[in-house]
């Protein structure tokens, strides 16, 4: 049971993933375009989607959250230690934790690119209106 748990929420989180990559990559794209000359902003944009992927799925599919399913808990006292059995309502917990973290881990990996993209963005312009001072 805890064997298809994981199928299923690692293939939740890459079909949350997947989703998350096709909304942002014109977005993406165009940035890179601005910011990295053509010939390398696709290489810069193939990666963003792989490290998308990485961080959702990862996020998403928390494997020492899994654990409690096989291993007793530590927390609790000795006589009292079992096994969390899998019901519905576990699956229907586990299905939205497994959603919202791989949410959160793109949410926090998109937010930090864009910060370093604004930066470089800023960057730019400043070197574009010197250059454009410096021809009048």
């Amino acid at each position: 049971m805890v064997i298809t748990l994981l199928a299923i929420t690692f293939l939740i989180a890459f079909l949350v993933s997947f989703i998350t990559v096709r909304i942002f990559r014109t977005p993406l794209e165009r940035i890179l375009k601005r910011l990295i000359p053509e010939d390398i902003s696709y290489a810069w944009l193939r990666y963003l989607q792989f490290a998308i992927y990485v961080v959702g799925i990862s996020r998403g599919v928390e494997i020492w959250q899994l654990e409690k399913y096989i291993t007793p808990q530590n927390n609790i006292p000795e006589k009292s230690r079992e096994i969390i059995m899998l019901n519905a309502d576990r699956w229907a917990l586990e299905i939205y934790r497994t959603i919202i973290g791989t949410l959160s881990g793109i949410a926090w990996m998109l937010l930090v690119f864009f910060v370093f993209a604004l930066v470089a963005y800023v960057i730019v312009r400043i070197f574009e209106s010197r250059k454009l001072d410096n021809k009048k």
